[in-house]
């Protein structure tokens, strides 16, 4: 199988590279300092299409496919990390709705998403659960024609300046999906600050108390929320964290290269000495392998193939550990400079940690792909006693 981009794919492709280089780079390290992401890049972001990108153009996106909406995550990730993660939580909201909401809502929310005149954010994780989802705590109630909200949501990406929360409360026992608009009575905010990555991220921790919407807020079905609208936005999210790993993996490998071919150390480059030369073989090869496999996912995410899921699983956590290792030796070979916040690297290696974490950690990916590889098995075995009973030859026990 050839895997080569189109025309169309390699011309966005270097129209991400330049946005990103000259108007976020720059901005990068300083908001990696001072916690807060600049609100004038995120209009240039906004103003450049790159918010609610996945939408169709009859909603105001650009109709992207997958793989330039990967090749779009990399590019961006690899300048700041922050900055990615702004954008995907936004466009999470906005793929839920455009599956799962109604009329009214894809009317009245998609447009405004897609300009960048309002901002999104998922609203999932609590003080007490995180990847348990479904044991959430908040809660809501039935009122007349509306619902009443309680509770408290944490981590939230985005959080300090959304406009709209997508969120997950427990009604009548069963999780299920709201819209919450900012300006909502009884919904409060407060800034999280000290992160160990993704520092510019804007989170905060969101609290509902006695907070009321209307009913045509809800969105989906009752007891539909984590199935079905948190799942569709939770896989555009896995899937932008692959392709923002590999952006960081790039970052540090370029890094590296630049960093071993000036600094001299015993009489030579370092790029001459053998143990940097294995740490940067490393780094090349399992960047590789890691874009391999968001192009495999992304390829079956856009044909529909529902083998997509858990390929996303897989390039995730893959890239997410390859961004990790890749930064760890990146600050090795930096050495104290590698320490200071004047080279990027240590900035890399905290967001690289944060990669392993969100969107599912890695613990929970190793789980699932383990249960798949093991339910493959099983389908194979079942399917070779099949083919053994009906062969004069016996059973095959190639694997």
């Amino acid at each position: 199988m050839e895997i080569e981009l189109t025309r169309r794919q390699k011309a966005d492709q270097d129209g991400f590279k330049r946005f990103a280089s000259d108007e976020i780079a720059p901005y990068a390290g300083e908001a990696d300092r001072e916690e807060q992401f600049p609100l004038a890049v995120l209009r240039k972001i906004a103003q450049s299409g790159y918010l609610g990108s996945i939408l169709p153009r009859e909603w105001g996106g650009k109709g992207v496919d997958l793989i330039t909406y990967g090749l779009l995550h990399e590019e961006i990730g690899k300048r700041c990390s922050s900055a990615r993660s702004l954008i995907t939580v936004h466009d999470m909201v906005a793929l839920a709705i455009l599956k799962w909401g109604s009329d009214r809502q894809r009317g009245s929310l998609l447009p405004r998403l897609a300009n960048g005149e309002s901002l999104g954010a998922l609203a999932v994780s609590e003080p007490n659960v995180g990847s348990d989802a479904k044991s959430i705590e908040t809660t809501a109630e039935r009122s007349t024609g509306s619902y009443v909200l309680n509770g408290t949501k944490k981590w939230i990406t985005s959080g300090q300046i959304a406009d709209l929360f997508l969120v997950l409360a427990r009604y009548e026992g069963q999780p299920t999906a709201f819209l919450i608009e900012r300006s909502r009575p009884g919904l409060y905010i407060e800034p999280i600050s000290g992160l160990l990555g993704l520092r510019a991220s804007m989170a905060a921790e969101i609290s509902f108390r006695g907070c009321e919407i209307p009913q045509e807020n809800l969105i989906g079905r009752a007891g539909f929320g984590l199935s079905s609208v948190i799942q569709t936005a939770l896989g555009l999210g896995r899937y932008s964290v692959a392709w923002g790993s590999v952006g960081i993996a790039q970052a540090c490998l370029d890094a590296c290269l630049s960093y071993t071919s000036e600094r001299r150390q015993f009489g030579a480059p370092l790029k001459e000495h053998q143990l940097v030369q294995e740490m940067i073989a490393e780094m090349a090869t399992n960047l590789k392998a890691a874009r391999l496999l968001c192009y495999q996912a992304g390829y079956l995410k856009q044909s529909g193939d529902p083998r997509e899921i858990m390929e996303t699983f897989v390039a995730k956590y893959f890239a997410s550990r390859a961004a990790m290792r890749s930064a760890v030796d990146a600050v090795q070979i930096h050495g104290a400079n590698g320490l200071s916040d004047a080279y990027p690297v240590q900035r890399y290696l905290r967001d690289s940690k944060v990669m392993e974490v969100i969107e599912g950690s890695n613990q929970i990916q190793q789980i699932l792909i383990s249960k798949y590889a093991f339910q493959e098995y099983e389908k194979f075995r079942h399917e070779n006693d099949a083919a053994a009973s009906r062969s004069p030859h016996g059973r095959q026990e190639n694997l």
